[in-house]
Parts: C-alpha cells; sequence; structure tokens
C-alpha cells in the first residue's frame, strides 16, 4: 500500500536564499566555541573556589537536598542523578567519577565528600554508584556555607528552570588545599594540594602586609603537602611554580630499613609518591627482576590495609646491601616520581596562569566580596525587622485599642488604612500585625520587644561598620579564616628536602663486601656477625644477650659450623646472619636472631659451640658429659651440609665444643662432684669423624661433666664454678659461686680424676654450672642480664658465695 506524502506549500513572498561559507572558517569558528565550552564549562576549575561545574554542582545539589555530615548517608546514584537531571547535562560517569574523587582522601588533602562503601584505592577503581553512599564532609559545609544571603550570583541552569551559583562562596581557598588536574583544549591544569593552616597564614600574612612578596609568603607556604605524605626532593621548581605558575619537583616515598625476619632485612615503604599506589610500584619491580636490570630483591609483599596503612614490603637478598639498593628502587621504579605544577585557572571566565601570590590576592578578593554581600544582606534583614519591632512597640503599647479597630473594621483593607492614620505605622508594620493571630499578638511583651530591638541596632550597628571601613572587612576576613584553619587544620604530612635527591648512599656497593668479620652466639641462643674485623672494646655498658658463648673469626660471604650436643657439625653461611654494629662497648647481640631460624634441632638437643670451615685450622676438641674426649681435623670434616663428627654412647652427650688455635692449648673438665682436671691438648690425638673418642677425665658414681673447654696457657685465665642442688626445680636455686684463678689448678694427666676446685656445703650436692676461660668471666640470668660475679677467691678447694640471682649461663668476657 502506497504511503501518503503531503508537502506544505511555501508562501508567496518566499525567496530562497543560498549563503557560500568556507569550510575553514567555519571549523575554526565551531571549534574555538566548542574549546571554550571544555574550558569554562567543564576541564578547568575557577580561581576562587577552585572547582569545576561539576563539583560545584554536586556540592550544590547535596546542600539544596541536605545531605549533611549531621544526616545519614544517602545512594551516590541519587546525588548523581539529581545534579545530572537539574544543573549537569553530561553523562552519569563523568559525575560519579568527580564525585569519587572528591571523596579519596589519598587525592584530596582536604576530601569535601565523605564516603560510605568501596570508593576505590590508588590501584583500583570504586563500586558503582549504586553500592556506594555519600554525604557532604563538614569542610565542604564551609565551602557552601551563606549561600541563601545572597553572597554570590546565581545563573540559570541549562534549561532554564532551574537556578545554580556560579561560584560557591568558598570559607578556605580550595584549589591551593585540595589541588585540581583537568584537561581542556589545547590548555590543561595541574596543581598540587597544600597545607591548610600554612595556606591560611599566608593569606593572613598578605591581608596585613599586601606588598609582601613571594619570598615572604613562602615562608609560610614552604612547599606543597601531599595527601599521601612522602618527601619532596629539591625546593627550586617548587619556587619557580610559585613565581611563575609553572614548574616541577621530585616526590619521592617514604622507607625505612628494618628486619623483616630474624634472618632477612627488608625495605619497609610507609608512604608513596601522590597518585602512585602499591601495585604500579610491584609491577614495576617485577618487570626489571624479571628483565635482570634489578638485583638483590627475594620478594615483594602488600600488606596495606585501613588500619595500618600503607605498608610496602620488599625482602633484600643475603649479601645485598638495602641502603644501595633503596637508591636504585628509586632510580628505576615509582618510588621516585615527579610533579609538573602548571597552574592554569579562570579568572573572571578567562583562562590565566597564576603565581602563588596572584592565586592568594584572587581567593582573598573573592572572601571580601562574600562578606560584603553577605553584611550587606544580613543589615537588610535585621533593618527590615528592626521596622517590624518598631511598628509592635507602638502596638503593643495600645494592644486593646488595635484589637478594636481590628473588630470594628469591615475589611483588611479598612482596618490597614485606620492603623496606618492612627498609630502612623508603614504598610508593612501594619500588614503584619493584621497577618499576626491574636494569640501571638497578646504574647509580646514591651521588654522582649526593647531587648530584640537594641540587639539589631547593635547588629546593624556592627554590620554598618564592616561595609563602611575597609580594614575592619580585612580584619573580619582574617578571623573567620583564622577559624577554619583551627577547625579543619592537620598537621603536616609531606617532609621538605632541600637536597636534589643525591645522597651518600648512592656510592655504597649494592653487594656486601667479602670482608673480615666475626661470628658470635651468646648465653641465650642469639647468632650475629659483626659488621667490622675487631669488635671487642671495654668492658663497659654491657646490656642483655652480650654474654658471648662463642666467636670465630670469618669472612661476611664465608662459612662457619654449629656444633650440638648431639655431636652434630652443621655448615652455616655468614651472610644469611644478621650484622650488629661495631662499638667502643663489647658487642650487643640484642640485634641477632634466634639459632632455630637457621637449624632444625632435634627435641633435647642444643647448639653448643662455633668453629670454623677453615681446612688450615688445627682442628675442635670436644668433651662429652661421660669425660670422653675427642680431637677432629678438617681433614676429617665432610663437605655435606650436615654430619657427625663424634660417635656418642646412649645417654651421653657433648658438654663443650672449642677450636684450636696453637694446639698448646690445655683442655679442661669440670664434674658435678667438683674435680677439676686439664692437661695438654697434644696428648689426645685426632681421629676420624666416626671415632668415639678417648678417656678424658675419670667420673665417680652418679657424677657427669659440667663444663669442657680449653685455655691457652699464654693469658690469665679464671674458673668459675656453682654449687647448689640438682633436686631444685630450675630457676629457684641461685647456688654458691665461687671464682678463682686457674693458675691455682695443677695439671693431671688424661684419664685421672683432677683435683677439688669448691667444697660443698650443706644443701650443695655439686656443682650446677663452671666455666674455665680468659679473664675477666662474664655471667648472665636466662633472660640475658648481665649479672656480677663475688671477687676472687685464691683458695682452691674454699666454698662459694650465694649470688642474688640465678645464673644460666658463663663466658669469657670477650671485651677484656
Amino acid at each position: 500500500m502506497a504511503r501518503r506524502s503531503s508537502t506544505t506549500a511555501e508562501p508567496e513572498d518566499f525567496e530562497e536564499r543560498i549563503l557560500d561559507v568556507d569550510v575553514s572558517d567555519e571549523m575554526r569558528t565551531s571549534f574555538l566555541e566548542y574549546a571554550y565550552s571544555v574550558i569554562y564549562s567543564r576541564a578547568l576549575p575557577d580561581a576562587r573556589d577552585g572547582l569545576k561545574p561539576v563539583q560545584r554542582r554536586i556540592l550544590f545539589s547535596m546542600a539544596e537536598n541536605n545531605i549533611r555530615p549531621d544526616r545519614g548517608h544517602v545512594k551516590s546514584a541519587r546525588v548523581v542523578g539529581e545534579v545530572m537531571g537539574k544543573y549537569h547535562p553530561h553523562g552519569d560517569g563523568a559525575i560519579y567519577d568527580a564525585l569519587v574523587r572528591t571523596a579519596q582522601p589519598w587525592s584530596m588533602r582536604l576530601p569535601l565528600i565523605d564516603g560510605h562503601g568501596n570508593f576505590g584505592s590508588l590501584d583500583d577503581g570504586p563500586a558503582a554508584m549504586r553500592y556506594t553512599e555519600c554525604r557532604m564532609a563538614p569542610s565542604a559545609v564551609a565551602m557552601t556555607n551563606g549561600l541563601d544571603e545572597n553572597v554570590v550570583d546565581f545563573r540559570p541552569n541549562y534549561d532554564g528552570r532551574e537556578e545554580e551559583p556560579s561560584v560557591l562562596p568558598a570559607a578556605f581557598p580550595n584549589l591551593l588545599v585540595n589541588g585540581a588536574a583537568g584537561i581542556a583544549v589545547g590548555m590543561a591544569t595541574n596543581m598540587a594540594p597544600h597545607n591548610l593552616v600554612e595556606v591560611i597564614q599566608a593569606l593572613r600574612h598578605l591581608i596585613k602586609k599586601p606588598d609582601a612578596d613571594l619570598d615572604d609568603l613562602m615562608r609560610f607556604i614552604p612547599g606543597p603537602d601531599l595527601p599521601t605524605g612522602g618527601k619532596i626532593v629539591g625546593l627550586e621548581g617548587i619556587k619557580d611554580a610559585y613565581a611563575t605558575g609553572r614548574g616541577s619537583f621530585k616526590m619521592r616515598a617514604t622507607a625505612r630499613i628494618e628486619n623483616v625476619t630474624p634472618r632477612r632485612k627488608g625495605i619497609v615503604v610507609t608512604e608513596l609518591p601522590y597518585t602512585v599506589g602499591p601495585e604500579k610500584v610491584i609491577e614495576k619491580i617485577k618487570t626489571l627482576v624479571q628483565a635482570k636490570k634489578l638485583q638483590g630483591i627475594a620478594d615483594v609483599k602488600d600488606l596495606t590495609d585501613r588500619t595500618h596503612g600503607t605498608q610496602l614490603v620488599i625482602e633484600v637478598k643475603n649479601g645485598f646491601v638495602p641502603e644501595a639498593l633503596l637508591e636504585q628502587l628509586y632510580k628505576l621504579t615509582p618510588l621516585e616520581d615527579s610533579f609538573s605544577i602548571n597552574a592554569v585557572c579562570l579568572v573572571d571566565g578567562q583562562p590565566r596562569t597564576l603565581g602563588l601570590k596572584t592565586l592568594l590576592e584572587v581567593y582573598l578578593e573573592h572572601r571580601y566580596d562574600v562578606v560584603r554581600r553577605r553584611s550587606e544582606y544580613r543589615r537588610k534583614k535585621a533593618q527590615d525587622r528592626l521596622h517590624i519591632v518598631d511598628g509592635l512597640l507602638i502596638a503593643i503599647l495600645d494592644i486593646d485599642e488595635v484589637i478594636q479597630i481590628i473588630r470594628t473594621s469591615d475589611d483588611a483593607a479598612a482596618a490597614r488604612t485606620r492603623l496606618i492614620d492612627i498609630y502612623d505605622l508603614s504598610e508593612i508594620q501594619a500588614n503584619y500585625i493584621l497577618d499576626m493571630p491574636l494569640r501571638r499578638l497578646t504574647k509580646f511583651s514591651k521588654l522582649e520587644l526593647d531587648t530584640e530591638k537594641a540587639e539589631l541596632e547593635r547588629e546593624i550597628e556592627r554590620l554598618t561598620a564592616i561595609l563602611e571601613d575597609e580594614a575592619l572587612l580585612k580584619k573580619t576576613v582574617g578571623d573567620e579564616l583564622a577559624e577554619v584553619a583551627k577547625t579543619y587544620g592537620t598537621p603536616r604530612r609531606t617532609v621538605l628536602l632541600e637536597s636534589s635527591g643525591a645522597t651518600k648512599t648512592a656510592a655504597v656497593p649494592l653487594e656486601v663486601t667479602d670482608d673480615p668479620c666475626w661470628i658470635l652466639m651468646s648465653s641465650t641462643g642469639l647468632l650475629a656477625r659483626t659488621n667490622g674485623v675487631e669488635p671487642f672494646g671495654t668492658a663497659e655498658g654491657r646490656a642483655k644477650h652480650d654474654a658471648i658463648v662463642s666467636a670465630i673469626k670469618s669472612t661476611a660471604r664465608g662459612q662457619y659450623g654449629l656444633i650440638t650436643t648431639a655431636g652434630r657439625l652443621i655448615r652455616l653461611d655468614s651472610l644469611d646472619l644478621p650484622a650488629v654494629p661495631t662499638t667502643a662497648a663489647a658487642p650487643n647481640l640484642q640485634g641477632g636472631a634466634p639459632i632455630a631460624e637457621f637449624v632444625s634441632l632435634e627435641p633435647g638437643e642444643k647448639a653448643l659451640a662455633l668453629t670454623t670451615m677453615d681446612p688450615d685450622s688445627i682442628g675442635v676438641a670436644l668433651g662429652t658429659a661421660t669425660g670422653v674426649v675427642k680431637r677432629v681435623v678438617p681433614d676429617h670434616l665432610s663437605n655435606r651440609d650436615a654430619w657427625e663428627i663424634i660417635r656418642l654412647n646412649d645417654g651421653d652427650e657433648v658438654v663443650g665444643a672449642v677450636e684450636l688455635t696453637t694446639g698448646e692449648e690445655e683442655l679442661c673438665f669440670v664434674t658435678s662432684e667438683a674435680q677439676l682436671l686439664h692437661f695438654p691438648a697434644s696428648v689426645v690425638r685426632p681421629q676420624g669423624r666416626t671415632a668415639g673418642g678417648m678417656a678424658g677425665v675419670r667420673l665417680g658414681s652418679g657424677a657427669k661433666v659440667v663444663f669442657f673447654g680449653a685455655v691457652d696457657p699464654g693469658r690469665e685465665a679464671q674458673v668459675v664454678t656453682i654449687a647448689g642442688s640438682d633436686s631444685a626445680l630450675p630457676g629457684t636455686e641461685v647456688g654458691a659461686v665461687k671464682v678463682t684463678p686457674f693458675s691455682e689448678y695443677p695439671g693431671k694427666g688424661r684419664g685421672t680424676g683432677g683435683v677439688r676446685c669448691q667444697r660443698l656445703l650443706k644443701g650443695e650436692d655439686g656443682l650446677l654450672l663452671a666455666y674455665i676461660g680468659v679473664a675477666p668471666v662474664k655471667a648472665s640470668a636466662s633472660s640475658g642480664a648481665p649479672v656480677d660475679l663475688p671477687p676472687i677467691d685464691p683458695r682452691r678447694d674454699g666454698s662459694g658465695v650465694p649470688v642474688a640471682q640465678p645464673i644460666a649461663a658463663l663466658a669469657a668476657d670477650l671485651a677484656g
């Protein structure tokens, strides 16, 4: 079926006109109109309130709908729909993105929206707007306060049905405090956040001294204050940006080096550069490690959460210097990033690039205008009320007559005319009296009206003074800014550094050099290595864990052996040990790592001593609880990681192991029945790894060896013995301690019973602990705390002296 069509007849006076338009001119004109629309209506912030149109419309809409801090959160979709329907005729995605950014504390130094729900992170986007909720933050209330007092101009919205503010009152300089970022056509803006208190201090200084220069202002605003903290390195670019509106600076993460495990150091990053997220850093590190451009990283963990904030842990491989690795991370990863300031904003509708002082001046002019218009509005309102109060005072004096006039009048117009004529009232006053219910009119009292009149007159006088005195107007603005700083100010988060970024650690080699060091083991079972050659100085300043029961020379990349009570020797690497600093005092092993972090010991097995793995050493001497002595030379050591170096009988264990240095040492046994035996090490021939040793000391029935060691005959040594009762609970019997010079004890042959070293008193059934070593000897409790020993007793078989607390370990004071 054919479709009908109809055409409208052209009027008789119709004249066809065709205009020829040059395409280039049309494109130029259209593009300029589009560019201006983007610049003015979308991308660039206003220099007065620091907001783009979409942000301003969001805050205005929330204020109009009473979505305030004292009310509950509402769905973000509700706010977005309200803004899109009334004020911002663009996509809901752009509106929601602007809302989300205004609520993110890592994007805004002073967030304007209080978000509830998943508003994303530096690495992830937010949840959909149907899932999140929001309301105005207290700072947003400060931005919108006064909109109902005619402080700013309003303009029609896009369809002319609503009105919206052209700018917000902005009780604080939002553009500087929260920064801005936007890309327009042919221009862009990028401004860093600043500290609210510092900016307001600069504003108040500029109010008092309008001719202040940039250096004066930078005493109050030394640089940006980024929401994520971190460090700003080098201030030259900041001064350029403050002077011209363009400049750049380097941002650096805040990191510290600490022991992430007892065996390994790590770099812990707690603050990242502005707009840099942990996942971005991790991805870059992994890429560099896979490309073999970055060495020394064992693992990267992101432990960031809401409780502890940013926590990025970078584990450093043993053998690499963390400080040098951190410098490489700054150079190769986003842990150090740059920020370019381009202070482009709208001033009187025109895009301009402004320096710091001009930005402050534009904001101050805006606040002067806001306070001036607010004062005019409030004065007008107070004057209108005063006019009404004057009329009420006239009427209240003759209330009965007023009522009679109203009752006897034919209509309201007649009553109004009679009231005006009789009491000389204005039409406004007469209408107010007529519109009032009778019960309200009779409740007024002259005293209340007189009080209100006096208050209104004082308020009008105060507002008039502000409007007529420019200095008072500026003081009012300054006082209000000070109150804002007091209410919303927070401490500075970003550290400013003068240097350009080059640090001394750049010269530190990346890998640990194979320097000489000492491997140390404390009486409480901590292992560490020194970061120098000689760790032993004076004996002063002793602290916990510095009773060193074994110490050997090694190198940072060398190996050492650990001998256990089960007769095992375990090969370990020096690099795995934490390094403790070398000081003038005895080394402090509080930074050491527990032995359990390096080896797995069987139940009842304990670490006993350290030994070198040097094939040129003389060997190791061992003594067991049953009195067996054995000497093992390096030729008999295996290349395995762990092996037995003595065959033990059932119930026997190694009680002492010592590395021989000269072969002329005296091997020493002390038994539980207070017998001491020493003989030359040369009488003990070296044996194979699987041999069971030879007779060392003869024991009585039920006795056992409590100490085995070696003494260099050329050095002064001391014998320390502690007697007590085996039946007492561990840690409850303090015991009697005796200290005697080693030279008092004569040597005996191997396999004999030795000589008496302490007389046992009533209640003491044997020695609990003994030690023979280079003088002086150090004692420590089970906690590792040092314990003072009694003075030297020259009597060889004398009794001991009770001490204040139980002694758990004895060792040579290597600081002596």
